[in-house]
């Protein structure tokens, strides 16, 4: 038998405080589907046939991550160097070069990272290709700019936010340049060669598990902590069936 009378005061606080958690955990199982669902949608487009870059007028965001096939030539002479890029816990940049498309068209590419010693294009000539070259890529939307992460400062070289509208007009390159995306340059093989491009697989955090794990647990903690009180204050008790016949033939 259990005899439970609980302290209003405490009630009133912690009943609520115990359904939002729940709530919050609840929250993040679905955010976990939904994050589920769309990292899928994206590893099939990423795996779907390349397609040529699309026009401004067609441009979904359904297109993010969709296999690109560039033909074109790169402005080496115009690279940009994103500040801040690790790789396998080395600190480097990003080499981002406009091409030329042969549609006309100027596109940003993110050709991958380099180590400090090799930001200075001329101890890496053998990265410079000429000609018309054919990269292969997915399309990326532009990139936002984090509550912590710095302005960038073009005249200054310092890039810490992939916006290709920024950079298409820091480089005079707005009569014919795309900027409403840009693309992430891929790693199609096992030999590595610098730049470092990302690989094919998209490793997209997805964390809200043990976020929902969070939420529960506290819930959990709390509930504890409250028949704890009540148990030591003696508002809650736990009698077997002899006592409580005890209690009867006293």
């Amino acid at each position: 038998m259990i005899k439970f009378r609980p302290f209003l005061w405490l009630s009133v606080v912690a009943i609520p405080a115990f359904a939002v958690l729940l709530m919050l955990g609840t929250w993040q199982l679905q955010r976990l589907q939904w994050k589920t669902d769309l990292i899928n949608s994206f590893e099939a487009r990423s795996l779907a046939a390349a397609i040529a870059p699309p026009s401004v007028d067609a441009l979904t965001d359904d297109y993010e991550f969709r296999r690109l096939a560039l033909t074109g030539i790169f402005a080496h002479d115009k690279e940009l160097y994103m500040t801040g890029k690790t790789y396998e816990g080395n600190a480097g940049f990003h080499v981002v070069s406009p091409m030329t498309l042969i549609d006309g068209r100027i596109i940003m590419i993110n050709r991958g990272w380099v180590s400090e010693d090799y930001r200075d294009p001329t101890k890496r000539a053998f990265s410079l290709v000429s000609g018309e070259v054919t990269v292969d890529a997915i399309l990326r939307m532009p990139g936002k700019k984090g509550y912590f992460v710095p302005e960038n400062e073009p005249d200054n070289g310092f890039w810490f936010t992939m916006n290709p509208a920024q950079m298409i007009t820091h480089l005079d390159l707005a009569d014919n340049g795309i900027t409403a995306f840009y693309a992430d340059s891929l790693r199609t093989s096992d030999v590595v060669t610098l730049p470092i491009a990302a690989k094919t697989e998209l490793n997209l955090r997805n964390a809200h598990l043990s976020y929902a794990m969070t939420w529960y647990g506290i819930a959990l903690g709390l509930l504890a902590v409250y028949l704890a009180f009540h148990h030591q204050a003696g508002r809650l008790t736990f009698l077997n069936a002899s006592a409580k016949q005890d209690d009867g033939e006293a």
